[in-house]
């Protein structure tokens, strides 16, 4: 990847909606260049996926918690993170070091929606064998941007 990439990056961070055009008038390039360039981007596994940001207040899901999880599955399984990650509520899945298997974070409309989830599906998996919730009070900073390098390279 060179800085022109990053650049590319770093527009489509911003805005994923962004034409190509766009792309190409802001860094100096033809369109048919940075759409080549996007799409060698998108093969070798750097652009994943072009998505769009939600509110989640706006769609009275204001419960945002991080439960930690302990499993009892033997060392190397990731069986209980896999099913955890199939619940919509779930929307990340870390397995972390430590006392805890997992770390996840999740929105729901509120505690009562939380204690009913917890209850009937982290609940209802057998290998999980303790839970801790963190319940976010207000939320600072919320992104899914990476640090990219210093396009100035």
């Amino acid at each position: 990847m060179d800085k022109t990439d990053y650049k590319i990056l770093a527009l489509l961070e911003k805005n994923a909606r962004m034409s190509n055009t766009e792309i190409a008038r802001q860094i100096g390039m033809v369109p048919s260049g940075v759409l080549e360039r996007i799409k060698k981007l998108e093969q070798n596994g750097h652009l994943v996926e072009f998505t769009a940001r939600l509110r989640p207040e706006s769609l009275n899901l204001n419960l945002l918690a991080f439960v930690f999880v302990r499993a009892n599955e033997s060392v190397g399984s990731i069986d209980t993170a896999t099913e955890l990650a199939g619940f919509p509520e779930i929307l990340e899945v870390h397995h972390v070091a430590g006392e805890d298997c997992y770390l996840l974070k999740i929105r729901l409309q509120d505690n009562r929606a939380l204690a009913a989830f917890m209850r009937e599906r982290i609940g209802a998996i057998p290998t999980i064998t303790s839970t801790r919730t963190v319940i976010a009070l207000e939320t600072i900073k919320e992104t899914s941007c990476v640090c990219l390098p210093d396009q100035e390279m």
